[in-house]
């Protein structure tokens, strides 16, 4: 059925994954806006430790003494410890011993909180990294210095370890911390969906959800098939570089925005992906395009399933040669439990899909299907 809504929009047809489990529901309401078809769900959760007896053990630490250093890394911790401290009732003495230290920031979010609280950074990286972080307070003389530093996720490896060895006392605040999915089947479904070829680009918030996505790809024997669709068909788009780390030590291409913010992410992934999968199709009375699992015609929109839509994306990439049954059992299938009548169904839902167009996919008899278009 052809709609005449949607047309315009530059992501209708394609699929994203999405694993950001904190401000989920405007990345998906961003996609969605664009056309796109959002899947996945967090691939790990954030259990926030207001309550935990840790953080307030290491928030106690803080006010025995006056603190020289305190490293900010994230905006969403940074705020966590702030409202963690007031339902404790010692906001006031934590923002005190804050302001009269030295605050660092790791990039324009934990900035942000930090001023938010009526705090200022004295020092900020441009690049984000808390590599940049560690060295700025390295080329200093830490023996004896008191330095609190917000962990995000999970404990900073190297970091605490190496002001140490310099002779500086080190309070690590673990204000949230890196958890399991809440729906490991989700995540198995999205990993089966990427190998299966139904994905065409997924985006990342965090390295550990790139980790924790990976993980569940590995127990399920899929990590490698999860790299190989990546490497290859998969548009991968983080939202920085430090995301993207994971990926790039797995030889996966990635992309990522100048500023790392969703909305720049978002952008990025609507001006590469349509250009990687648009396939034009000429007839020599229309002009078809195909777009993931969207064929765009004159003032409307054909949406088609997964299945009937990788079998005209196989009959695409070759207009007007031959694909036996056989072949295309291989490319759509890959290996799945069917047989050359799964074929022939999904070629008569294409057609039925197609409606008037359906003209477009031939049977070549005793050999195959074929587009009707000028080889």
């Amino acid at each position: 059925m052809v709609t005449r809504t949607g047309a315009a929009e530059p992501l209708v047809g394609l699929t994203v994954g999405v694993t950001a489990a904190r401000r989920r529901d405007e990345l998906v309401a961003l996609l969605e806006r664009r056309g796109a078809k959002v899947v996945g769900t967090p691939t790990m959760s954030i259990v926030p430790l207001r309550e935990d007896r840790e953080l307030r053990r290491a928030t106690e630490r803080c006010l025995v003494e006056p603190l020289d250093y305190v490293v900010a890394t994230t905006g969403v911790g940074w705020r966590g410890w702030m409202n963690a401290a007031e339902g404790w009732g010692r906001s006031g003495e934590v923002r005190r011993v804050c302001a009269a230290a030295t605050v660092i920031s790791r990039g324009p979010k934990a900035t942000g909180a930090v001023r938010a609280s009526g705090l200022r950074e004295m020092y900020s990286p441009g690049s984000e990294a808390n590599d940049e972080l560690l060295h700025w307070l390295l080329a200093r003389d830490l023996r004896g210095r008191r330095i609190a530093v917000q962990e995000h996720g999970a404990p900073l490896e190297g970091f605490a370890t190496a002001l140490r060895e310099r002779g500086a006392e080190v309070i690590e605040l673990p204000v949230y911390r890196w958890g399991p999915p809440e729906d490991p089947a989700a995540v198995r479904r999205l990993v089966e969906q990427v190998v299966r070829g139904e994905v065409h680009a997924m985006t990342f918030t965090s390295a550990p959800a790139i980790d924790a996505f990976l993980a569940a790809a590995g127990e399920s024997g899929r990590r490698e098939q999860v790299l190989d669709a990546l490497r290859a068909d998969v548009l991968t788009v983080c939202i920085g570089a430090i995301c993207a780390k994971p990926l790039s030590e797995e030889g996966v291409p990635a992309l990522w925005p100048e500023r790392g913010r969703l909305g720049s992410m978002v952008r990025t992934v609507t001006e590469t992906l349509p250009a990687r999968v648009r396939r034009e199709l000429d007839t020599g009375t229309d002009r078809l395009v195909l777009q993931g699992n969207a064929v765009l015609v004159r003032g409307g929109v054909i949406a088609l399933s997964p299945v009937p839509a990788a079998v005209l994306r196989a009959l695409a990439e070759k207009p007007g040669w031959v694909l036996s049954r056989a072949e295309l059992l291989r490319r759509v299938w890959q290996g799945a439990s069917a047989d050359e009548h799964a074929v022939e169904a999904a070629v008569a839902r294409l057609r039925s899909a197609l409606g008037p167009h359906k003209g477009l996919v031939k049977t070549v008899t005793k050999r195959g299907y074929r587009l009707a278009v000028p080889v």
